[in-house]
């Protein structure tokens, strides 16, 4: 009965505040990371003398393992406790940064990114588990928001933190700023996370493997498959990798508590949430990858001009957090979470319709309401998530969350590539369109989501 009470009422306020910052400090270390290299990337090619096109494993093996391993890592937070997990997924990250630090080469470095994914996932994929412990549920809207916000803050600082490390000092730097932040977050982990609910149950082994036999190859293969004019290996990759997952399904069904959560989807509101932030996020790589193209090739912006043109989208985000945490606990997630993406396809649909030579505060407004109605999307909808899953799936759920994310963004740069190369004379114009049409996609999954969702 106690052990309930705790789940349900969250911690006390003062162990609330010291557990949600070591919560914050590891999610904020784990994006400042991903954004700060996705910055620097030029330059680290350079160093470690590989072409630009190879150098994108410096990303692709963060990505891809951290897609991976999401899921699994939720799992075994279910069975060894989700703030170990963490604790673990921070020990892992900061470990991996002096590997990336000490690379010389660009296997070495993919190597090292591919433990940071793995220490990355650990973090993400307990992260809102964590949040369904420690806060009362009647302030979870807000927990999440909270949370948002610190991801908004670390796409904004990413590229000035990239850039202030590279003009004072090389690029391993980059990484070592990893160590200070790092130990940090491991001091709170440590001290301040409660301790989380263990269910002994055993770990699906095969499962994991076709897991990665179907994701790996799936996303790898689509990859080359944008990128490539020769599409018999890419073909291969795609159907290995659907007959790992149709494999994968297979054994999934029956099962208790499957690794793929099959029974979440089976929950009607689970599902329409988890769709709604996979469209989401297809829409926002629609434009966050093809605006700086259109920044610099089209409307002739300079790097610099460029990156703060993009910034009121993360500003956007950390402005509208505060209080869309409140709204989300007070209403519903179909009423706030499609508002919000009728917003952010009226901000994509207003940057698809700009005049030929616009100015800077022309596009500045347009991305900042994109933000806004994408800052008011993601809380409520991560909490329909949430609600929508019984206490013993909280695992489950929290790694559907990033898989949401991360499986949209996957999908969404795929297509992008895609889009780049085959729409003509206007392909920026194009991902625009695409965007706009995705995010209306989104709103009309949301409004039409099962009403009333009570926590299990």
């Amino acid at each position: 009965m106690l052990a309930s009470l705790a789940i349900e009422d969250g911690i006390a306020p003062a162990q609330r505040r010291f557990a949600m910052f070591g919560i914050a400090l590891a999610v904020l270390l784990s994006v400042l990371d991903y954004t700060v290299v996705n910055v620097a990337m030029p330059t680290i090619a350079r160093s470690i003398h590989c072409t630009d096109s190879a150098a994108i494993w410096i990303l692709n093996a963060y990505q891809l393992v951290t897609l991976i391993a999401l899921l699994p890592v939720a799992a075994l937070g279910d069975k060894i406790g989700h703030a170990r997990i963490c604790r673990i997924g921070l020990v892992l990250f900061v470990l991996a940064s002096v590997l990336c630090a000490r690379s010389h080469s660009l296997p070495e470095l993919a190597a090292a990114r591919a433990l940071q994914g793995l220490g990355g996932a650990c973090i993400l994929g307990v992260n809102a588990a964590l949040l369904r412990h420690i806060y009362p549920a009647a302030m979870l809207g807000r927990a999440i928001a909270l949370n948002g916000f610190v991801i908004g803050l670390g796409v904004a600082l990413g590229p000035t933190i990239a850039a202030a490390v590279l003009a004072t000092s090389s690029w391993p730097f980059l990484f070592y700023i990893n160590l200070p932040l790092g130990g940090a977050a491991l001091w709170f982990a440590f001290t301040a996370l409660p301790a989380t609910p263990r269910r002994p149950k055993s770990f699906d082994y095969l499962s994991t493997l076709l897991l990665a036999c179907a994701i790996g190859p799936l996303v790898i293969g689509g990859d080359r498959f944008a990128h490539t004019s020769s599409p018999t290996l890419s073909l291969a990759l795609l159907g290995g990798g659907t007959v790992s997952f149709v494999l994968l399904v297979l054994r999934q069904l029956g099962r208790p508590e499957p690794l793929l959560p099959i029974d979440l989807l089976a929950r009607g509101g689970f599902a329409a949430a988890f769709f709604t932030s996979f469209t989401a996020f297809v829409a926002s790589n629609f434009f966050i990858i093809a605006m700086p193209f259109a920044l610099m090739s089209v409307m002739h912006r300079g790097p610099v001009a460029t990156g703060l043109l993009i910034t009121p989208w993360p500003l956007a985000l950390m402005l509208v957090a505060p209080f869309v945490g409140r709204l989300a606990d007070r209403y519903p997630a179909e009423l706030l979470s499609s508002i919000g993406l009728c917003i952010t396809a009226s901000g994509f649909l207003l940057l698809r319709l700009m005049p030929a030579n616009p100015g800077d505060f022309d596009i500045a407004w347009r991305i900042f309401i994109a933000g806004a109605g994408f800052g008011l999307f993601q809380p409520p909808n991560n909490k329909a998530m949430l609600i929508a899953a019984p206490h013993t799936r909280t695992g489950g759920a929290s790694g559907m969350i990033s898989v949401a994310r991360l499986f949209g963004q996957t999908i969404g740069g795929m297509l992008v590539a895609l889009t780049l190369s085959l729409a003509h004379p206007a392909p920026t114009r194009t991902c625009l369109t695409f965007a706009t049409a995705s995010a209306l996609l989104a709103a009309s999954i949301s409004v039409l989501r099962p009403r009333g969702a009570k926590l299990s």
